[in-house]
């Protein structure tokens, strides 16, 4: 939100030329509510499904959907233009796969995962954001149910950005899918911040690599704590890898903004290379911190645009 973005943008200009409009994202959370800055002046959220209680209107009973959303693609309407997100013409498909105390069943998000791939043609959807996780239990993290999903998903075509997960700071705490080394995972930069997540006050939270398989990750960090967004009653703060993943997806629509041909390889080598080197340990800030003034200005060269 506006928070973050004064955070990330050294030139504001390119939140003006670049807002997201016609990307379509898809996102897998808690649901979403009709909240003015997606429905004022126009309703952009484009498609709504309930796996959870399956009901046909947009709701959230948590808040933490709509507050993902808001990073995304918020346009500032309610606040007059104080909190707005990083693509606000972008277009919203939503998957409601938590229920109101946030959690959630395997099954349910890999059908609406396969949902996503399904509906990619028509609803011109770009990226998948998933700000959900789980401690990986397999013993080979590639035969993992839930990464094949998110691997299908990236090889038809989408790019999926997803949370490195709250366990930080021990080795390979990185959650599930986050661990799949063809997704982009998104890691805190500011997770020194004491937060409250879960009751608890906690620091140093973002999900460290490697992989079990030695995959080095997370790829690229984002503000991650007290990040101001949306909420059924107006706007919010909270704070997590799941408020910096949807920074990194909004940023990939504004970069599908000015070159709607990039591939989601192309898009995730870009994030990486115009990344901001933090001079931590790369399990921890992957290739560094999100620049979007360098990734937007560097978004041409080289890369088949």
């Amino acid at each position: 939100m506006h928070q973050a973005r004064k955070i990330i943008h050294a030139d504001t200009s390119y939140a003006e030329a670049f807002t997201g409009k016609s990307i379509g994202i898809a996102v897998l959370d808690t649901g979403i509510y009709p909240h003015e800055d997606f429905i004022i002046p126009s309703n952009r959220i484009a498609a709504f499904k309930d796996f959870i209680h399956h009901y046909p209107d947009c709701y959230d009973d948590n808040g933490h959907g709509t507050h993902v959303c808001g990073i995304i693609a918020g346009n500032g309407h309610q606040s007059r233009g104080l909190y707005r997100g990083m693509a606000p013409e972008s277009h919203l498909i939503v998957g409601k796969i938590l229920d109101s105390a946030g959690n959630g069943s395997i099954s349910h998000i890999l059908e609406a995962i396969r949902w996503v791939i399904k509906c990619r043609q028509a609803y011109n959807i770009r990226i998948l954001n998933i700000s959900v996780g789980s401690e990986n239990t397999e013993i080979d993290e590639e035969k993992s149910i839930l990464v094949q999903s998110v691997n299908a998903a990236w090889d038809n075509g989408i790019t999926v950005v997803v949370a490195a997960g709250n366990n930080g700071p021990k080795r390979m705490s990185v959650t599930s899918p986050g661990i799949s080394r063809k997704v982009i995972t998104v890691g805190s930069s500011d997770d020194y911040k004491a937060i409250f997540l879960g009751g608890a006050r906690i620091h140093n939270y973002s999900g460290r690599g490697p992989t079990r398989r030695m995959i080095l990750k997370p790829d690229i960090v984002a503000p991650g704590s007290d990040i101001i967004s949306c909420s059924p009653a107006g706007y919010t703060s909270r704070s997590g890898t799941s408020m910096a993943t949807p920074i990194v997806s909004g940023a990939a629509a504004m970069l599908l903004s000015k070159y709607p041909d990039k591939s989601n390889e192309e898009i995730k080598r870009l994030l990486q290379s115009t990344a901001t080197d933090l001079h931590l340990p790369r399990t921890q800030q992957g290739y560094g911190l999100l620049n979007v003034e360098k990734l937007l200005g560097k978004g041409g060269h080289g890369t088949g645009s």
